[in-house]
């Protein structure tokens, strides 16, 4: 079997993590041990909040889009069912910037809900 030098494809993966570790605070920037565990927990937890972030913004969303639906008299849920019976394609992401930034624009989407909502009744 020949022999391996594995010099160049080693370093280049060692200088990856201490560039990742720069930050890190004592011998988690120093030592290649330390820095290693604390670049790949860290890699770990950015995986996981990338995931959390979408649904903690959708929670965001429907928190504002019910407060501002109770405004107008109507539960999040009914809001929402109007919405889809009125065929209106904004996603929830739009709502929230509406209940927020321009109350009148929502009440309009609450009136087209309601009025979907007692057709189909």
């Amino acid at each position: 079997m020949p022999r391996v030098k594995s010099n160049v494809v080693r370093l280049k993966r060692k200088k990856q993590i201490m560039k990742a570790a720069k930050g890190a605070f004592g011998a988690r920037s120093k030592l290649w041990k330390a820095a290693k565990e604390t670049v790949e927990r860290g890699w770990v937890y950015a995986y996981r909040d990338r995931k959390a972030k979408k649904r903690d913004f959708r929670k965001l969303w429907i928190m504002r889009i019910n407060a501002a639906a109770r405004l107008n008299g109507m539960s999040y849920s009914t809001f929402i069912n109007g919405i889809q019976a009125a065929g209106v394609e904004v996603d929830r992401k739009i709502m929230a910037d509406l209940a927020v930034k321009d109350p009148a624009a929502f009440t309009l989407l609450a009136e087209k809900a309601r009025v979907a909502l007692a057709k189909r009744a």
